[in-house]
């Protein structure tokens, strides 16, 4: 897949080591630290541009996971992917979706994730980007503040896509302005003040 992308403008790669919805594959990835650490260094023998690990939360310690990934060479983490989650059609009375497990996202997972963007950024020196249940500019602050250098937001955009954008940069801008701030690397890890 590297090879394809090497005559575009990439300006990174991010690589899924844990989405939970395809079997033997996503989230297991994750899980396997010796694999994530070979995944890493592949593709960073075959980039020049910078290189960023998704985590998730699987049956391994995902601090572990963060750490094979940056020892590996990965340039950024992004963190955190969706939460394995079911759901069953009560009147088939089987789980809705063919692997049985898949992935939660949006506002429910936002705590856990803010939890996992704190921890990472209290355990190592790495721009992570925080992605899960942002919605609103003060999440994407929330998100800053626990330690992450830029967010990521996905699930909002079938809210209001076309407006999104706009709400959550200007609420930050805004936010910015009143505390005084003058750019986001301020603000980043700043709730880890003891």
């Amino acid at each position: 897949m590297i090879k394809k992308f090497q005559d575009c403008k990439v300006a990174a790669y991010e690589l899924n080591l844990s989405c939970p919805h395809v079997a033997k594959v996503g989230l297991e990835v994750g899980d396997d630290t010796e694999l994530v650490s070979k995944i890493v260094k592949k593709v960073k023998s075959m980039s020049d541009v910078p290189v960023i690990a998704k985590v998730g939360l699987g049956s391994t310690d995902y601090l572990k996971t963060v750490d094979a990934a940056i020892s590996a060479g990965a340039d950024a983490i992004t963190a955190i992917n969706t939460i394995r989650a079911m759901a069953i059609d009560v009147e088939v009375e089987r789980p809705i979706l063919s692997n049985k497990i898949g992935g939660l996202s949006g506002t429910p997972i936002k705590p856990v994730a803010l939890r996992c963007v704190y921890e990472i950024s209290s355990k190592f020196d790495i721009p992570i980007l925080g992605c899960g249940g942002i919605s609103t500019w003060e999440d994407a602050v929330e998100f800053i503040l626990a330690g992450a250098s830029a967010v990521q937001f996905g699930s909002v955009m079938g809210d209001h896509w076309d407006e999104v954008f706009s709400e959550i940069n200007n609420g930050i801008e805004k936010f910015m302005e009143r505390k005084g701030y003058s750019t986001i690397g301020e603000m980043v890890g700043r709730a880890k003040r003891s």
